[in-house]
């Protein structure tokens, strides 16, 4: 472990003295702060004092087993991205399937081999810190982000989102957001990956409060991770600016040409609007017209310069 950094904090989490002795020795002796709770229920009270880095978790324990303590953990926002270790003597594939569904990040057996386990650990704090690093750069930046899995829960968001999901989803900030089955319908996170990206952009609305806010699609950065735009009703949209700024397209021509902004094809433009590749053409036809360009290229251009100068 590098000396230029502090020491990670890894809480460890097991029933047995014997696995808490011999697992803080190891974990000290190789440059980590070890905290140790015996139960679920002192692990919830300890990391509301001490946010840990990373968590092991036995996954058997009276009380409170280990996938509903670590299901409570990650319904604290502190600790959504903290990477959870289960260790346990059950190797059934059921098991570890019921672990990962519960949010840890991976599973080790026991008798455990601290090597092994201590290597694994590294691997999952620098992605942590990656992940970690690009949420930073992303609430830096002002970005109102979110992302969600495939059933609509909200694994995290920028702070400006945050401020958006309130009024705008189910749920709240302890116990997680959730995206409407309605609208993760027309999300399309049930569909193949390019539909469901085509879908995802078409930007459902949500209300919020007196006011709406529209999602639209910024890309799929994991195998069950979404990430979304949230904008208010005041900005309108891309479609509302364009219609705007050339006020002789009519409003569906907005659509069309703010879907060429975005690099779209005709099909998958009729795909995302309901209508039929020949109707989007018919309609590039008179965007070329109202624009005074000759091609899809520089209609796209003038788009994007357009929403660039908004």
């Amino acid at each position: 472990m590098s000396k230029d950094r502090p020491r990670d904090i890894v809480a460890v989490i097991d029933d047995s003295p014997e696995t808490l002795r011999f697992l803080t020795d190891a974990l000290e002796g190789a440059g980590f702060t070890v905290l140790v709770a015996l139960q679920g229920t002192n692990a919830l009270a300890l990391v509301q004092e001490v946010t840990p880095d990373i968590i092991l978790l036995d996954a058997v324990m009276p009380g409170i087993d280990g996938f509903e303590t670590c299901r409570r953990l990650k319904q604290r926002k502190v600790l959504a991205h903290v990477p959870v270790i289960f260790m346990t003597g059950l190797s059934e594939t059921e098991h570890i399937i019921k672990g990962l569904d519960a949010g840890g990040v991976d599973y080790v057996t026991k008798p455990i081999v601290a090597d092994e386990l201590i290597a694994r650990m590294q691997v999952h704090l620098a992605n942590a810190r990656l992940g970690q690093s690009a949420r930073n750069a992303l609430d830096a930046a002002g970005r109102f982000l979110l992302a969600i899995d495939g059933e609509g829960r909200v694994l995290w968001s920028t702070p400006q989102a945050g401020k958006l999901l309130g009024s705008a989803l189910p749920g709240s900030e302890s116990d997680g957001y959730r995206v409407p089955p309605e609208i993760r319908e027309r999300l399309g996170l049930d569909r193949p990956p390019r539909a469901a990206a085509n879908a995802m952009m078409a930007g459902p609305a949500l209300a919020a409060g007196a006011e709406a806010v529209r999602l639209s699609y910024v890309g799929q950065i994991g195998p069950e991770e979404f990430l979304l735009r949230l904008s208010e009703s005041g900005a309108q949209g891309d479609e509302h600016a364009l219609k705007q700024h050339f006020i002789k397209l009519t409003t569906r021509e907005a659509d069309v040409l703010a879907w060429i902004a975005r690099g779209k094809s005709n099909r998958d433009i009729g795909e995302i609007l309901g209508l039929s590749p020949r109707t989007v053409n018919k309609h590039l036809e008179q965007i070329y017209v109202k624009l005074g360009v000759e091609n899809r290229a520089s209609a796209a251009a003038l788009a994007v310069r357009a929403l660039g100068d908004r």
